[in-house]
């Protein structure tokens, strides 16, 4: 994380006036974070650069993507007593919001990876601000970040067709897409997307379908001779209730959004030793 990136998260928590943390007397004092429930962990680098930034000494045995059981210690820290209060929230708050979104994203992988190779991949469904550090949290938990930016790669959704139609916007998007950039079309039906899988896209983006009509659509683009040709992604409503059924299908990209608005944060403290 960038200082600049970092002073900002600073400044929001500390405020103008921190009066709380100035109470207790400068001495120097030892820490640890450890883990009230089992998780995947992320934001190891993230709280790294906040203890450094106070000046704390941190040491950790641990990477982003490794699984921890309830009460082991993550840090081990030292330093001002003042600073240490200051780095407290701050540095919990990024380990259970980015652990949350790791352990999530690992099990949904784990159950996509019984059924199929398919890849488990995140959306652009971030909180502004944070995409970097959330789709980091999501390699962590062994899944796939889909696109950072509309940079990545060119995806026409559904206003896009209402705007141009099919053929009009695939055409549009061949002329103008680098080279490195694959085009990647939503469709709401299995005609949809036998008629964009003619047109030579990279992505099929079957959006809001059921189990059962992924599948059905799968398949019918294999006796058309048509799969092999195009990455077939599934999206929408897709959660780790009903994730199982959608890995039967054959695709071979499960995007979902939930892995990170549906995070639940990890359970962790700080605790001094005084």
């Amino acid at each position: 994380m960038l200082n600049s990136e970092l002073e900002r998260f600073i400044q929001e928590d500390l405020g103008p006036y921190d009066l709380s943390c100035t109470l207790v007397p400068e001495r120097e004092v030892k820490a640890i974070i450890f883990a009230k429930e089992e998780c995947t962990l992320a934001g190891i680098d993230v709280a790294m650069s906040i203890f450094k930034y106070f000046n704390l000494h941190a040491t950790t045995p641990y990477h982003d993507g490794d699984k921890i059981q309830a009460g082991d210690t993550i840090f081990y820290l030292a330093g001002s007593s003042v600073s240490m209060l200051r780095a407290e929230r701050l540095s919990l708050n990024f380990l259970g919001h980015l652990s949350g979104i790791a352990t999530l994203t690992s099990r949904c992988v784990q159950i996509v990876s019984a059924f199929s190779d398919a890849k488990v991949a995140c959306t652009r469904k971030t909180v502004p601000g944070m995409r970097s550090l959330e789709k980091m949290a999501v390699m962590a938990g062994g899944g796939d970040t889909h696109r950072f930016s509309l940079s990545d790669c060119i995806m026409l959704k559904d206003n896009h067709i209402k705007l141009m139609g099919f053929e009009a916007a695939i055409s549009e998007a061949r002329k103008r897409a680098s080279f490195t950039q694959k085009i990647d079309v939503e469709v709401e039906t299995m005609e949809e997307a036998l008629l964009v899988a003619g047109l030579g896209v990279d992505i099929i983006m079957l959006d809001n379908m059921s189990p059962g009509e992924v599948l059905r659509t799968v398949q019918t683009l294999k006796k058309a001779g048509l799969k092999e040709h195009v990455f077939i992604e599934v999206s929408g409503n897709i959660t780790i209730e009903n994730l199982e059924e959608y890995a039967k299908t054959g695709v071979d990209v499960i995007s979902m959004g939930s892995l990170i608005h549906a995070a639940r944060w990890m359970d962790l403290s700080m605790e001094f030793s005084v």
